[in-house]
């Protein structure tokens, strides 16, 4: 008999929260199991496999309706592995476009460091004067 978890011993073994585990539940990503007779729900062991292939697509930066989307790709068996790969290719595109985005943040961000002599009132500091220039630059345009 294949080995069954209560929702606790599941959360466990995944290492996640139970409510994680019910969060999952209500988004589609693992069945809710049957109730036998009013007992507790058992989850199956191929439960367990799920919600670490959920965790480790995360840890890729998948989001959930990501995920879903590659979970529905498992259960068709007329895909093939160009589907997955083509998302995959998409997430390093958006990843890449991420590490651009964050580059120019740092850029701008060492600049205003850069100015900055780290002594004198807060008054004259570079770096608070450029965030309120872009505040009522902003304002000015709304």
């Amino acid at each position: 008999m294949e080995r069954q978890f209560t929702i606790g011993q599941l959360a466990k073994a995944a290492g996640v929260g139970v409510e994680t585990v019910r969060y999952y539940q209500r988004r589609g990503l693992i069945p809710l199991p049957p109730r036998p007779g009013g007992a507790y729900r058992r989850y199956s062991l191929q439960d367990l496999h799920r919600i670490r292939f959920i965790k480790r697509a995360q840890a890729l930066g998948f989001s959930l309706a990501e995920i879903a989307e590659l979970l529905s790709l498992q259960n068709d068996p007329g895909q093939t592995c160009a589907a997955v790969r083509q998302r995959a290719q998409a997430k390093i595109r958006e990843i890449d476009r991420k590490i651009r985005h964050l580059f120019e943040i740092r850029t701008a961000l060492a600049d205003l460091a850069g100015q900055c002599p780290g002594r004198g009132p807060l008054q004259s500091c570079p770096i608070l004067e450029a965030l309120e220039d872009q505040s009522q630059k902003e304002e000015n345009h709304d």
